[in-house]
């Protein structure tokens, strides 16, 4: 199934832009599941009364997921409870707490992306820079509790009691270690959804210097995580021919950021109807593509130079990335990158494990890192 993920900034019509891409994918046959993830229902009034035909709607319910899974913890921690004398939560009582929105929306995602019973998924996202928040947090949630709780330690459980006698402190209980399997379980599956090639983000963003700004923002961090674009949708274009003496600036702001993202982006000119669309006809109107063909994700390629040059180099594309903004911790295996506002932790490839950062250089939107074999790992012979 493909999968399409809608962001961009705050007011720009994405919530438009998802819902008219959903009524055309499902008008050209694809059974279409729109999964809309906004606190308020502003799905609804856009899409209008009357159904369309293959289409599904889905609004996220994220306070319900909260009280169903704290009514659930609560019953797996009852012996517990009643042998502290502690008193039981009213799940209507309970208000979500900060971040489970976003838990909601990844097992949602996971949910709607693990179905059969559609062809297309299209997510309504919260504005971008919550939307890259949640795109990073299954992999950085994974990488924490690998990192408290490693796996191969709850391996050793038959000797946990004679190992807390010897070091003289407890060591973590084993409903730990499996409530850190569960999560990992979970917070796996929606990262296969988002590491999937069918996966693909479309922004949306008007274009303007606010509009460009965030454009260029949300697509090193989406780079970063290893996701490009498929589609950008600039939104409430203005006509070329205008009457009015005072849209003549804007149009030109239009007509440059324009010619700026099609440089780099596959754009997509959704016109200003002069009105908010309205129902199926309206949305149609817009000329959105429903489910084309996706992009795959960006690679991050290792190529062999060590018999011109001594080194192996590892190719990181971050397009719109500043030299001075850019940052490398190596810690272990690991390789920590900071890029602008955003960072990420991944795991070194096996062949650079063997080997010491020689330098890095960034070029054509491009970060390369050096690094050269080390005498003492590296395999003799090579």
């Amino acid at each position: 199934m493909r999968t399409l993920l809608i962001t961009g900034p705050g007011g720009s019509g994405r919530t438009t832009a998802a819902a008219a891409t959903a009524v055309a994918a499902a008008r050209a046959g694809n059974r279409t599941l729109l999964l809309a993830t906004d606190r308020t229902d502003t799905v609804t009034p856009v899409l209008g009364a009357g159904d369309v035909p293959g289409l599904t709607v889905r609004l996220l319910d994220a306070a319900a997921g909260f009280r169903e899974d704290l009514a659930a913890l609560q019953e797996r921690a009852a012996s517990a409870l009643d042998l502290l004398g502690a008193s039981r939560l009213d799940p209507e009582e309970i208000t979500p707490l900060p971040g489970a929105e976003e838990l909601a929306l990844l097992r949602a995602l996971r949910d709607a992306a693990s179905a059969e019973a559609h062809d297309l998924l299209v997510v309504d996202l919260p504005p971008v820079a919550r939307a890259l928040d949640l795109l990073a947090l299954p992999e950085e949630l994974r990488r924490c509790l690998r990192r408290l709780l490693p796996p191969e330690r709850q391996a050793a459980r038959a000797l946990r009691p004679v190992l807390g006698r010897l070091a003289g402190v407890p060591l973590p209980a084993e409903w730990l270690y499996e409530t850190a399997a569960r999560w990992d379980v979970e917070l796996g599956a929606a990262e296969a959804v988002l590491a999937d090639p069918g996966t693909s983000v479309r922004l949306v963003a008007e274009p303007g210097p606010a509009g460009a700004d965030a454009v260029r923002t949300a697509t090193l961090g989406l780079a970063l995580r290893g996701l490009r674009t498929d589609l950008l949708i600039a939104s409430r274009v203005l006509p070329e021919q205008v009457a009015d003496a005072w849209l003549a600036t804007p149009v030109a702001q239009q007509r440059k950021v324009l010619d700026e993202w099609r440089e780099t982006h596959r754009v997509h000119v959704v016109p200003h109807l002069g009105r908010d669309p309205r129902g199926p006809d309206d949305l149609a109107e817009l000329g959105l593509p429903g489910a084309d063909a996706a992009p795959g994700r960006v690679e991050w390629p290792v190529t062999d130079r060590l018999t011109r040059d001594g080194v192996l180099v590892w190719h990181i594309p971050l397009p719109g990335a500043r030299r001075e903004d850019l940052d490398l911790i190596r810690r272990g295996d690991e390789l920590a990158v900071t890029a602008g506002p955003f960072r990420r932790t991944v795991p070194l490839p096996s062949a650079l494990r063997r080997c010491t950062v020689d330098g890095a250089s960034l070029r054509e939107g491009e970060l390369r890192i050096r690094f050269r074999p080390d005498p003492g790992l590296w395999p003799r012979g090579r």
